[in-house]
C-alpha cells in the first residue's frame, strides 16, 4: 500500500503549498475535476411514478429483460455543471481524466475480482458524490456496459440533486422492508445508467445500512450489472462507510487537496482494510498542476493523430 501513503503525504504537501484554486491531477487511481460544492437545484417531485410504483416480488426471477421492462426510462433534469457526461459536450475538463481512472479501474479488475465499488472520503464536501456519478456516466458510456449507482449516504444523500431525480422510493425503503428491489431502480437519459436513490428520510441509518439486506440487495442485483458504485457518508464522522464496504468488492477514497489533513486521511484509510482499498483520489489541484495534466494529454493526443 506504499503507493496510497504516497497519494496521502503528496494530498497533504499540496494542501499546506497551494496557492492556487483546486483542479485535478493524476495520483494513484486517476484524477478528478476539482467541483465539489454543488448548486442546488429545485427538487422534482418527490412522488414516485405510476409506472414504478407497481413492482414485483422478491421471488420473481432476475433478468436482464426484467430489469428493462420494470424500469421504464424517466426524463432526469441533471445538474449539467457537475453531470460531465450529460453536458453534450465530450472534451469537458475533466472527462479525460475519469477515462483513465475507468482505465485503471478495469486493469485491477484482471487481478482482483472488482465488480462493486465505494465510493467514500475522510470529511464531507471532499467530492466523492462528484467522484462516484461521474465514474458510474463513463463506465456506462462503453457498449454494452450496464452500470446501477447506489446512493447509500443515507445522513446527507445529494445524488438525486445533482441527477435531477426524485428520491424515494429508494434504498432506506429496501432496507426497512418497505419496498423491493425492482421498484426503488430508475433509469434516466444515459443508456445502461441505473440510479438507487437514498429513499426516504430516516432518524437511526447507521442500523439501517447494518441489517445486513444491502448485502443481499447487492448480490441479487450483480449478475444484472457490469458495474454497482455505491456513494457512502463520510468514513471519519461516522461508522457507514466500513459497513457498507463490506458489502462491495473496494474501495477508493477521495482526498481533497489543500483541504484534506494528512492525518485525517490516515485515519479514514484505516476503517477498511489494506485489501479493501484500491486507490486514493486526489480532488482539487492547483492550476500548475492542471496545465501539466493538459500538456500531458494534448501532446498524447497529437502522437496518437500523427502515427495513426
Amino acid at each position: 500500500m506504499s503507493r496510497i501513503h504516497e497519494a496521502l503525504k503528496k494530498a497533504e504537501q499540496e494542501r499546506t503549498s497551494s496557492q492556487g484554486s483546486g483542479v485535478p491531477s493524476a495520483l494513484d487511481t486517476a484524477t478528478m475535476p476539482p467541483s465539489t460544492v454543488f448548486p442546488e437545484i429545485s427538487s422534482p417531485d418527490p412522488v414516485a411514478p405510476a409506472a414504478i410504483a407497481s413492482m414485483p416480488s422478491l421471488g420473481v426471477p432476475f433478468s436482464h429483460e426484467a430489469l428493462l421492462a420494470r424500469c421504464p426510462q424517466l426524463e432526469w433534469k441533471p445538474d449539467l455543471s457537475t453531470m460531465l457526461f450529460m453536458n453534450g459536450n465530450n472534451a469537458a475538463k475533466g472527462m479525460e481524466e475519469y477515462r483513465t481512472l475507468r482505465s485503471r479501474l478495469y486493469d485491477l479488475r484482471d487481478r482482483m475480482p472488482l465488480r462493486t465499488l465505494l465510493v467514500t472520503s475522510s470529511l464531507p464536501k471532499e467530492g466523492k458524490s462528484f467522484t462516484a456519478s461521474n465514474l458510474a456516466q463513463v463506465l456506462s458510456r462503453q457498449h454494452g456496459r450496464r452500470v446501477l449507482l447506489i446512493d447509500a449516504d443515507l445522513r446527507g444523500p445529494r445524488l438525486h440533486l445533482m441527477l435531477g431525480t426524485f428520491a424515494k422510493p429508494g434504498l432506506s425503503d429496501y432496507l426497512q422492508g418497505v419496498n423491493d428491489e425492482f421498484s426503488i431502480i430508475q433509469r434516466g437519459p444515459l443508456e445502461n445508467l441505473f440510479f438507487i436513490p437514498s429513499g426516504t428520510e430516516i432518524e437511526q441509518p447507521a442500523e439501517l445500512v447494518g441489517n445486513g439486506k444491502l448485502k443481499m440487495l447487492v448480490q441479487r442485483l450483480e449478475p444484472l450489472f457490469d458495474w454497482i458504485i455505491v456513494d457512502s457518508p463520510p468514513a471519519v464522522p461516522v461508522s457507514d462507510a466500513s459497513v457498507l464496504a463490506k458489502a462491495c468488492d473496494g474501495v477508493v477514497l477521495v482526498v481533497r487537496s489543500n483541504s484534506t489533513p494528512a492525518d485525517v486521511a490516515r485515519k479514514a484509510r484505516q476503517e477498511f482494510p489494506d485489501q479493501a482499498l484500491v486507490g486514493v483520489v486526489l480532488n482539487g489541484m492547483n492550476a500548475s498542476s492542471e496545465s501539466y495534466t493538459r500538456y500531458y494529454y494534448e501532446t498524447y493526443e497529437k502522437k496518437v493523430s500523427t502515427k495513426g
